[in-house]
């Protein structure tokens, strides 16, 4: 799978993909998956994000985050927030659309060391060969009320201003992502 080249080359770290009995999944959705469990990872680069859709849209408890600029200042913001990030474990569920996955992840807060474990069940939906939406429900759950979901768009907005993202595959090689 290529990337476009102003993008930068398409590297993915997480290869070893554990699927749960009688899951099968097809290369690209490999791809798709090794990508995802990059990005958790806190290892962004330009080429995996280049696997979203433009208008795609990120949530979590903490964030809504719609279209490009706001979805990849959540996953480079990753690297500004945490000093280590581990991935305790993962299974793919399901190879419908959504890919459905269990992800276990340790982050430890930079400068105050407070440390967090995170079961996550994240539904990867798909439009032709790119991500349209990732959801990452914490302990299978986003919230929900008016007042969650105001501070969830308020963030999305918020961090793209404060963290910024790679404009050319330069600047993100220079940053140490691939």
């Amino acid at each position: 799978m290529s990337a476009d080249n102003s993008r930068g080359e398409l590297k993915i770290e997480n290869t070893n993909i554990n699927t749960a009995p009688g899951v099968e999944l097809s290369d690209h959705q490999r791809t798709i998956v090794g990508s995802v469990l990059d990005l958790f990872a806190g290892r962004p680069s330009l080429p995996k994000l280049g696997l979203w859709k433009d208008d795609a849209q990120f949530t979590d408890p903490l964030t809504i985050a719609k279209g490009r600029a706001q979805y990849e200042a959540q996953f480079y913001g990753l690297q500004t927030a945490f000093s280590e990030i581990e991935r305790l474990g993962h299974e793919v569920k399901d190879a419908g659309n959504p890919i459905k996955m269990d992800l276990d992840t340790r982050y430890v807060v930079k400068g105050i060391g407070k440390e967090q474990k995170i079961h996550s069940l994240i539904e990867i939906h798909m439009e032709g060969d790119k991500i349209s939406s990732l959801a990452d429900k914490w302990d299978g759950k986003l919230p929900e009320g008016s007042i969650a979901q105001a501070f969830r768009r308020l963030n999305a907005v918020s961090v793209p201003k404060m963290v910024g993202v790679p404009k050319n595959a330069q600047e993100d090689r220079e940053r140490g992502n691939q």
